[in-house]
């Protein structure tokens, strides 16, 4: 670094210095004339430069910084050889940090001249302030830095007369360059968004084009070659990459996703927080490990809106944004579907894999947190937004969840975490208190209101006083006044009698922020009733579901109820869509910003809003309402035969736990609506949520047999339900139980021939099968076949699945040729009726890639098996049971090709998916006993004796508690363990001896022994 100083003869002369070692100096911002006329490096150092008209602002800088104490000085015309295009690159790259380092920024204006009197700039109207504004200087690139870097920077007009300094004329400088007066102050620049800082660019021009770019490395801290001649446009976009790279990392390409405003709830009425914007930046920003903030603090005092407004004022600082319902758990695999859909879009060549057509949504959580713990994807931002229900020490709550298993584990990235709880600790914690200002409260109200000019209304400022700086009843309040011609001294009339009438009606709510609250609502919903009664009414329904997600096909299925307003509110959409709109211009309801590829778009409530509806507006229990909802959900429940019906069921899966609670806490009177609850059964159940499909069962069948008998036809499908799912279970000795009586009762009702009674006996059949008993399973699967063609036909999909399942029991007896014909049969027939990629038609397929590894077609086997994992993996997840038969079938073909490291992988990770979805019913669940019982066999393969033994214990415990001791299959297990501890006394020996013989003849031996343990099983 050159600094200039006047000497004793009064000459400029150039002194260098390092960067770290510069003395105190002050620095000249100034625009420049033609560039003969300024005075350079090889004047100064020639001592030919007085003539030149440059030279009077040189002279300018040297007086005033000798009068400020200042030996040396630095001014950019000729500290600088320009001819040296590395020493000039190296100076535009270091000028930034020149200019903050300066004691002192003397900014010349050329363009202001001397005015008649003395400058006052206590007078912001004087003569020389409209040439202040007008100067060419704030036109200028390159006088961006030099105004925003240096802590004081001073004014002086063309005859050197000081107008001021960069705080006296701030709110000026406001004016003219738009650049946020916090910024003139020396907030960081890191506090500002990208974006923002390149509008205070974006009128301002450069003599070389390239410049445009250049002039701002320096203020985002980055470094680029200088090209001068690659024009602007390549210059730009070139800076734009170097900045994404410092922010975001040189991989950010491979990670960027588009933020997807649609999926973030709107922040309209976000004001001040500046605070708490700057706190969180500095906490989740330009740190190596992963950061963490939670905001915790009233329902309504606006933690979301602060977390969204963060988020967008920093987005271009991460590659990626992502939005989280943390409400529940399964509000948050929702939204992480969302984001996988978000991540496939925007990154199809992902190395991860990502289903966002799976049934199994833990399969979709676990692909978002792999591919955010990538090791270089470090650079973005997860809000988990609404954990309010965390799951604490000795919480009984059913609706608790622990967030730490939704986290990605790696040590990077960003995370935010709003709640209203106080007692989440999973980061550095920010309490959100009450708006003080008033004025803050004013902006609200003037922003949702839409009426401007309130700061002087007096009846405006008392209610925003009122309102106590809650942003949600500002909010509310505002919204109220844009809907009507309400003065705000009305409104505070209205307010004040409702905040007495709702003290004296709830005396429960003590908090003197939810009385706040629940009176801006209320009043709300007094205008709301007389403008549309039908909203008022879906409003008090609401709080018999969950508060997310509620549509029209939803509602539709009311029209039985004896409620004449429902049968208005449903009739069309047109009219329900006119009651929902009502609740979202009061700012009640809000519409989902997700797109669902099942129903119509949803509609969901602020938690806050949804606990006044449950509290307040339903404090007296309206059990017609609550069956009206239940009635709702459980019509809507699809078959699983249905095109998508995995995606409907998601979407009613909350409120099917909404209406769970009312009826295990007795709430509800379930007589005559015990269908519902079987209905909700078989959603828990095709869910994967075993135990609460049980409990749905069982009060559907307490109902049935106390309203219609042991016999009736209803109380017998929740029977046979029951015993589908105990078998999922692995408890298969009471799946018996409930399938003979099952059974027995349908055919005494309907018949030996009905179709559900041949319903009873296939799944009896399968059982049998299951317990190893196949002559039995053999007599029912021909009765249930031969029933089917009769009473559906060959080609019904019934009848096929009964015809895949004769041809398992046909492998199964070693029946080769007629299993392989039943195979052909079933898979011809479901291609035809469900296509390729239905799950029973993969099924199907699945098993004629055992038939042919049995065949010893081991090519024709990896075929089948490969064809079926994908589509499995496609349709339910990586981790759905229908998934791991195949990946079990897989490791037994590698077995059989001798790829023992493969099978072993396989076998491994069945287990392991096993053990995830099934939990301790695992040892009890025969498919994983197979695989149990097939990793022992590759252990004893293998020479891990140890491992082997274990595995076959498990196996034979789980056989005997399943099938009984007594069984083909315990027995089998029984001699394999006998075997291996021949083997393994027998290599002892042999080992003590040490001789070739007896270590050939032992080698012999054990080939011969092992190729014994080669019996392979395939379910």
């Amino acid at each position: 670094m050159r600094l200039l100083e006047r000497d004793s003869k009064n000459e400029l002369v150039l002194h260098e210095f390092g960067d770290e070692h510069a003395p105190a100096y002050a620095i000249l911002s100034h625009t420049w004339a033609a560039d003969k006329e300024e005075v350079s490096y090889q004047d100064v150092e020639a001592g030919i430069n007085k003539c030149k008209v440059g030279y009077k602002k040189l002279q300018f800088c040297a007086e005033w910084a000798a009068a400020d104490g200042l030996r040396y000085f630095w001014v950019d015309t000729c500290c600088i050889d320009k001819r040296d295009n590395t020493e000039l690159s190296k100076a535009i790259t270091s000028m930034f940090r020149w200019y903050q380092k300066a004691a002192r920024c003397y900014v010349y204006l050329s363009d202001v001249p001397m005015q008649d009197g003395n400058v006052d700039t206590r007078q912001p109207n004087g003569a020389w302030e409209l040439a202040f504004r007008k100067s060419r200087w704030f036109t200028r690139g390159w006088t961006l830095q030099e105004l925003i870097a240096p802590n004081l920077v001073e004014f002086f007009n063309s005859e050197g007369e000081r107008l001021g300094n960069k705080l006296t004329l701030e709110v000026m400088i406001y004016d003219v360059t738009g650049i946020p007066i916090s910024a003139l102050r020396q907030t960081p620049l890191s506090k500002f968004s990208i974006n923002e800082q390149m509008s205070w660019a974006a009128h301002r021009h450069t003599k070389e084009p390239e410049d445009e770019a250049y002039c701002l490395i320096g203020m985002f801290d980055i470094s680029m070659p200088l090209l001068y001649g690659e024009g602007r446009q390549k210059a730009l976009k070139r800076l734009h990459e170097e900045i994404n790279k410092s922010f975001k990392g040189a991989d950010f390409d491979q990670f960027a996703i588009s933020l997807n405003l649609s999926a973030i709830p709107k922040a309209a009425q976000f004001v001040a927080r500046e605070k708490e914007l700057i706190k969180i930046h500095h906490l989740l920003h330009g740190h190596s490990t992963q950061s963490t903030v939670v905001l915790h603090g009233l329902g309504g005092i606006g933690k979301t809106q602060l977390a969204i407004a963060y988020a967008q004022r920093h987005k271009e600082k991460y590659t990626a944004i992502f939005w989280a319902n943390a409400n529940n758990a399964d509000s948050l695999k929702l939204s992480f579907l969302d984001i996988a859909r978000q991540i496939a879009r925007d990154q199809p060549t992902t190395s991860i894999s990502i289903s966002t057509d799976s049934e199994n949504l833990d399969d979709v959580v676990n692909a978002v947190k792999i591919w955010l713990n990538l090791p270089k994807n470090a650079h973005w931002l997860f809000i988990y937004d609404n954990y309010d229900n965390p799951r604490l020490p000795d919480s009984k709550d059913r609706s608790t969840f622990d967030l730490r298993r939704f986290l990605p584990e790696s040590d990077h990235g960003s995370i935010i975490i709003t709640t209203r709880s106080s007692k989440v600790t999973l980061g550095q914690r920010i309490q959100l208190k009450k708006l003080v200002d008033v004025s803050d409260g004013l902006e609200i109200l003037s922003n949702i209101s839409g009426r401007h000019g309130i700061v002087n209304d007096p009846t405006a400022v008392e209610l925003a006083k009122e309102l106590d700086g809650l942003p949600l009843a500002l909010a509310t309040a505002g919204a109220y006044l844009e809907q009507m011609a309400t003065t705000f001294s009305e409104y505070l009339q209205l307010y004040k009698a409702s905040w007495l009438k709702l003290q004296t009606n709830s005396p429960q709510l003590i908090s003197y922020e939810d009385r706040s609250l629940h009176t801006t609502w209320q009043l709300s919903l007094d205008q709301i009733e007389q403008q549309n009664m039908l909203s008022a009414r879906l409003l008090k329904l609401w709080a018999y579901f969950d508060r997310q997600d509620v549509w029209f096909e939803l509602l539709q299925h009311g029209h039985s109820a004896n409620h004449d307003w429902m049968q208005l509110l449903i009739e069309d959409k047109i009219s329900f869509n006119a009651a929902v709109r009502m609740l979202c211009n009061y700012g009640l309801v809000d519409a989902d910003a997700s797109l669902h590829e099942v129903g119509s778009g949803g509609y969901s409530m602020h938690s806050c809003v949804y606990s006044w509806t449950v509290s307040v507006l339903n404090k007296d229990w309206d059990e017609s309402l609550a069956r009206l909802a239940l009635t709702c959900t459980a019509s809507e429940v699809p078959h699983n035969n249905d095109n998508k019906w995995w995606l409907l069921q998601r979407r009613l899966l909350a409120h099917a736990m909404r209406h769970a609670h009312f009826v295990e806490d007795s709430n509800l009177n379930i007589n005559g609506m015990e269908w519902t609850l079987h209905s909700l059964g078989n959603l828990y159940a095709d869910q994967g949520k075993l135990a609460e499909a049980e409990k749905m069962y069982m009060r559907a069948l307490q109902g049935y047999e106390e309203a219609l008998g042991p016999k009736h036809t209803l109380t017998l499908d929740t029977v046979n339900n029951l015993g589908v799912l105990y078998a999922k279970q692995g408890k298969l000795a009471e799946a018996e139980e409930m399938y003979m009586r099952a059974l027995q009762g349908r055919e005494e009702a309907l018949g030996s021939k009905h179709t559900s009674t041949l319903d009873s006996i296939h799944c009896l059949a399968i059982l049998r099968k299951d317990q190893g008993k196949l002559a039995e399973a053999e007599t029912m699967y021909m009765r249930a076949l031969q029933g089917y063609e009769e009473a559906l036909g060959s080609k019904h999909t019934s009848t096929l699945d009964m015809v895949n399942n004769l041809g398992n029991l046909y492998a199964d007896q070693g029946k080769l040729a007629e299993a392989e014909k039943m195979y052909m049969r079933a898979l011809q027939g479901k291609e035809e009726a469900l296509g390729s990629k239905h799950t029973s038609t993969l099924m199907t397929v699945n098993n004629l890639g055992n038939l042919y590894a049995d065949q010893g077609k081991l090519a024709e086997a990896e075929k089948m098996y490969m064809r079926a994992l994908q589509g499995y993996e496609e349709a339910l997840g990586s981790k759905h049971t229908s998934t791991l038969m195949t990946v079990n079938n897989l490791g037994n073909l590698y077995a059989d090709q001798g790829k023992l490291a493969e099978a072993e992988e396989m076998y491994i990770r069945a287990l392991q998916g096993y053990n995830e979805a099934l939990g301790s019913n695992t040892s009890l669940y025969v498919p994983a006993l197979n695989t149990t019982y097939n990793l022992g066999n590759l252990y004893t393969e293998i020479k891990k004796k140890d491992m082997a033994k274990t595995m076959y214990s498990r196996a034979l415990s789980g056989f005997t508690a399943v099938q009984g001791c007594t069984s083909d299959m315990c027995q089998e297990i029984e001699r394999r363990m006998a075997v291996l501890e021949v083997v393994h006394t027998e290599l002892e020996a042999a080992n003590k001896q040490k001789t070739l013989t007896n270590s050939s003849k032992l080698k012999s031996q054990l080939e011969k022994n092992f190729e014994k343990l080669r019996i392979k099983i395939k379910k």
